[in-house]
């Protein structure tokens, strides 16, 4: 069997609109499946479970916990985003940035021409660069 390694994003209450942002955010993203809590299970039946969705080519799960954590997401990891375009970067770094932090704003840091680091509203880090 060949393992498959993809990222695993957890929320508290917010996966869904997290989803739906990424996913509006970058060309051929799309939503592949969401499930959601049934009757018995420890989230609100009907309410956002688990969703899995594609951003540049890369399978994403996301998941809205029912339990409180003591824990978020951390900028030592991130979603790093190769753009193609500078029309493309300059969309998204601020669309991204908004609500959010820069760690570094959409620059030229020498290493690249264009390139910026973020967290987004919902506490995910993501590096743009420009190629």
């Amino acid at each position: 069997m060949t393992q498959r390694i993809r990222p695993f994003l957890m929320f508290e209450g917010r996966a869904e609109e997290a989803m739906r942002f990424y996913v509006s955010l970058f060309a051929d993203a799309r939503i592949l499946d969401i499930e959601r809590w049934r009757p018995g299970e420890p989230g609100p039946e009907g309410t956002f479970k688990l969703a899995h969705f594609v951003v540049g080519g890369l399978t994403v799960t996301c998941f809205d916990s029912p339990a409180k954590h003591g824990f978020t997401f951390t900028p030592s990891v991130s979603l790093f985003v190769d753009c193609t375009s500078e029309e493309e970067i300059r969309k998204v770094a601020p669309a991204l940035a908004e609500g959010g932090s820069e760690l570094m704003p959409l620059d030229n840091y020498g290493f690249s021409r264009l390139f910026a680091w973020v967290n987004d509203r919902f506490g995910v880090s993501w590096q743009l660069n420009l190629v």
